[in-house]
């Protein structure tokens, strides 16, 4: 049969392989090769990259008539064993895969993430229903080796092989009847294989690079450990069959083994929870949950209209079997509700009348005019997204309740591939080229954004005064540019969780993560996406956490009890605000490019808020859709559409595309996009970062758009506007669902300006200002804000009575610069009726004389009638381990009486200085205000 080969190293082989599992599967392609296995040690992370390939090449090849059966990926995986031994692991059937996926697991989950442990015994318990290619032992194992072989096929009967391979070394021949003859006598056939490490030779240099990289040495050093040449490579038949001369069988038997493999991963698709409770289906359960709800969100009864927007959700979903992803979702919302934890789902079905109903957001779908077939589409066959925003301070009890819910061989975190990208390719390919390190950042110093390939050029090169023509510095800028793109190494996604209804660890390996109780998967979010497994994503927000603390604080001074649907709504007073940009603390306008554009855009709507969100992204900029938008807006422009069709489109934001739908509407119906291609190109949206570029649908896009009928540069500035998107995307269901959150913070800063300061500050470190600068604007908007107290604070930022019928901001103890909450308890928790004095805190409370020094240095003991320097002083003579007052006098009981002191009174300068040492703030005077009298004297 017709050579196939089987174990194909990609540069998911970190610092290893030298080749995308694209390009593997391409240049398979190209030499006619029925079939590739990508092979990576311990590891299948880059095998859906090399699946999806694959795909899109027959998808090509359809399309151009071509007659061609096309190149189908084999999955598989090289186990590298502890005592050294290798063996190729290529399972034939779905089961077999499930067992390669628990080895995997198996060795991943004993040592630190990143590493994999992995016995003979281990290989013997779980390679079953798997084709295993045994790699020839290193020189002085072969009796070791035997033994492992004997073993391997006394259990996996028929399933043995011998792999062999090349070396280029002018001993081949003689290596493949010697190892022909050894395949005999263990009693194993022979199969051939190239073992490349990269799709074509002219990836040698990178090969070298990246092994420089992994070792930590400069390329001229590698001697022997770099290739010797670029040979290594992907092969095709007839090269295969010259360099297997007179052993030929053993190139057609890679052939007549892949006959043997029939899985393929398109069998991993909805391996769901089923969510079945009770003898209750899902679809009954769903639809329980979601009549309730409606009922729960309209007290006084539902619109017709909502209730037959609720009918015909159902009924899609229901028709493409997405109960169980609505129902995990609902339950993972639901526990954190019962944990009063704050949330907010957004995402492509969020903004639903089911998902409004079920709780997971509080935006009302009734705002936009969000139609549902666009997130779950029956042509589109896969899950919708939805996207859950915490807490940040509380998303980790939701981690865990997934984790205790649905088991850790059911629920793991997706990963995030880290890729080479500028000034991680200029400092590590540089080093290993032997650049200088002032070299190295002199070339960092041209790259901005993402680096991609070309941004340092000739002139930027002369400017810092480099030789764009020394030949060291040339090739390192083209293996720089090379590399861009390459995975570097597996880090944890964010929050992105895959459940599955079977055992998680059979449809793909996990692993450790760096963080205790945390396990991960070796695919990201769009490998999973590519294969349409369920994820949700499980996020983190500052401002949830802000929000809640403030609605606690609400309830506790004000009786009042609000949650995200239940404030009042449409508030002029808190638009009037935002109008005058007054937003600083608000959830997404608190940027000063955002405040520059509130004034402009004056929001007196919740849809206003919408598009404000979206407007001041990279897309809308990059494709100069803001000043139309605000021309016609203000009356300055007639608002036109581009034709009636895309008026449909366009027509809520006044014929300027701002969304993320829009710009795949205008695709569709503009350019003449095809669905399906639509769909391509949202999804190269989601590759940006790691590729670089979508100009690949830039000519059929322009072309569709003139074709049309539409003007080049209205065309021009959409696609920009696409390519914008490619980096931060920002569809209508997302902008909606922080809308509401930009609502509700200025909400609480217009009505509360008080309880959202000390909201903001508990929330710390979160959004883009400092506690002074909180703490400024607070005052600034009559709060009373107080120092911190040892009498009166606690750990948190508190209210506390004004003594004139309101409240009062006091400053707590996690103000204090090196203050630990511990400790904090601790003096909260022994203060009783007040202490009197320092050693009162250190001798009742506990603590020591390091953190007595933090308190005084805060001047926490201020309203003691003790002074910043006196409580400094006080603190200092309490050394730890000093015996207490009992033991403290000599031997005729006299006490040791400390001699009294007189310390300079501080200048108001050095106050203001120390307090923001020591609590980042003041609230004295502005140290500005200090300089006043030498800035401008005639003032003075």
């Amino acid at each position: 049969m017709a050579f196939v080969e089987l174990s194909a190293l990609s540069n998911f082989t970190f610092l290893l392989g030298a080749s995308h599992p694209e390009e593997v599967m391409a240049r398979a392609a190209e030499m006619g090769m029925a079939g590739v296995a990508v092979a990576d040690v311990n590891s299948v992370a880059g095998i859906v990259r090399a699946h999806a390939r694959a795909r899109e090449l027959a998808r090509l090849a359809a399309e151009e008539g071509r007659d061609w059966p096309g190149t189908r990926l084999i999955p598989a995986a090289r186990i590298v064993l502890r005592d050294g031994f290798s063996v190729t692991c290529l399972p034939e059937d779905r089961a077999g895969w499930g067992r390669l996926c628990r080895l995997i697991s198996l060795g991943r989950l004993r040592v630190e993430k990143g590493e994999c442990d992995l016995s003979l015994d281990d290989l013997l318990e779980w390679g079953a229903g798997m084709v295993l290619l045994i790699h020839p032992p290193a020189r002085g194992q072969m009796e070791a080796w035997r033994g492992v072989v004997a073993r391997l096929v006394a259990r996996f009967a028929g399933a043995c092989f011998l792999l062999m391979a090349p070396r280029y070394d002018g001993q081949d021949r003689a290596r493949f009847a010697r190892l022909s003859r050894v395949a005999e006598g263990v009693g194993v056939l022979p199969v051939a294989s190239a073992l490349p490490l990269m799709h074509h030779g002219s990836r040698r240099r990178m090969a070298d690079v990246l092994t420089a990289i992994r070792l930590g040495v400069r390329v001229d050093a590698l001697g022997r450990r770099a290739l010797p040449h670029a040979e290594q490579r992907l092969r095709s038949e007839a090269e295969m069959l010259r360099l297997f001369a007179g052993h030929e069988a053993a190139v057609h038997r890679a052939g007549e083994v892949a006959g043997r493999l029939a899985f393929s991963l398109d069998e991993l698709r909805y391996e769901y929870p089923s969510e079945v409770t009770g003898g209750e289906t899902a679809a009954e359960r769903l639809a329980r949950l979601a009549w309730a709800g409606l009922d729960w969100r309209y007290p006084d009864g539902a619109p017709d209209r909502v209730r037959a927007q609720m009918a015909h959700e159902l009924a899609l979903i229901g028709k493409l079997r997405y109960e169980p992803y609505f129902l995990t979702v609902h339950d993972i919302v639901d526990f954190a509700r019962g944990r009063g934890i704050l949330c907010q789902g957004r995402g492509s079905a969020a903004n639903s009348v089911v998902c409004y109903a079920l709780g997971v957001t509080s935006v009302s779908p009734e705002i936009g005019t969000m139609v549902f077939e666009r997130f779950v589409s029956e042509a589109r066959n896969e899950p919708p997204d939805i996207d859950v925003d915490f807490e940040h301070e509380r998303r980790e009890e939701v981690i865990q309740h997934i984790y205790a819910r649905y088991g850790r061989h059911r629920a793991g975190l997706c990963a995030t591939v880290i890729h080479y990208r500028g000034k991680r390719a200029v400092r590590e390919v540089g080093r290993a080229m032997g650049l200088t390190e002032d070299t190295l950042a002199a070339m960092s110093s041209q790259i901005w954004g993402w680096g991609g390939p070309g941004q340092i050029t000739e002139v930027r090169l002369r400017e810092i005064g480099l030789d764009p023509t020394d030949r060291r510095l040339a090739l390192t800028l083209q293996l720089i540019d090379e590399i861009q793109g390459f995975p570097r190494h597996l880090s944890q996604h964010v929050g992105g969780f895959i459940i599955t209804e079977g055992r998680l660890d059979e449809l793909v390996p996990v692993e450790n993560a760096t963080m205790e109780d945390r396990t991960v998967i070796c695919w990201d979010k769009d490998d999973i996406d590519t294969l349409g497994i369920l994820k949700v994503d499980v996020l983190a927000l500052g401002m949830l956490t802000c929000i809640r603390k403030a609605f606690d604080l609400m309830e506790r001074h004000h009786q009042v009890r609000h949650s995200l649907a239940s404030l009042p709504a449409e508030d002029a007073a808190t638009y009037d605000m935002l109008c005058r940009a007054d937003s600083l603390g608000v959830f997404q306008v608190e940027s000063r490019a955002q405040m520059n554009f509130l004034p402009r855009m004056r929001p007196k709507t919740f849809y206003d808020l919408v598009i404000q969100v979206a407007i001041i992204r990279p897309g809308p900029i990059q494709g100069d859709m803001v000043h139309p938008f605000l021309r016609r807006r203000n009356g300055q422009e007639v608002v036109t559409f581009p034709s009636d069709e895309l008026g449909r489109v366009l027509g809520k934001t006044l014929g300027v595309p701002l969304f993320q739908e829009q710009a795949m509407q205008i695709a569709i119906i503009g350019a003449g996009f095809s669905p399906t291609e639509a769909d391509r190109l949202r999804r190269s949206l989601a590759t940006f970062k790691k590729h670089g570029n979508v100009s690949e649908f830039r000519d059929r896009f322009m072309e569709g758009m003139r074709r049309n009928g539409y003007e080049e540069d209205f065309a021009a500035r959409c696609f920009a506007q696409i390519e914008g998107f490619g980096s931060y995307g920002f569809p209508e269901s997302h902008a909606a669902s922080f809308a509401l959150l930009v609502y509700a913070s200025a909400w609480l800063k217009r009505h509360h300006p008080g309880i959202f300061a000390c909201a903001l500050l508990n929330s710390q470190p979160m959004g883009f200002y400092a506690p002074a600068q909180i703490v400024r604007d607070a005052r600034e908007h009559g709060v009373v804000v107080r120092p911190p107290c040892i009498n009166a604070s606690h750990w948190d930022n508190v209210m506390e009575p004004d003594g004139r019928g309101g409240l009062a901001l006091r400053l707590g103890f996690r103000q204090v610069k090196g203050m630990v909450e511990e400790e904090a308890q601790w003096i909260v928790a022994a203060r009783g009726n007040g202490y009197a004095a320092v050693e009162d805190v250190w001798r009742r409370a506990g603590l020591g004389a390091r953190m007595l020094a933090r308190l005084a240095e805060a001047d926490c003991f201020a309203a003691l009638g003790v002074t910043r320097r006196e409580a400094l002083w006080a603190a200092k003579a309490l050394v730890e381990g000093s015996p207490l007052p009992l033991f403290a006098g000599d031997i005729d009981g006299e006490g040791i009486v400390e001699p009294g002191v007189a310390l300079r009174e501080m200048t108001m300068g050095e106050q203001v200085v120390e307090d923001y040492v020591s609590l980042r703030l003041t609230l004295r005077a502005h140290p500005m205000a200090l300089l006043r009298p030498w800035l401008t004297p005639e003032a003075a």
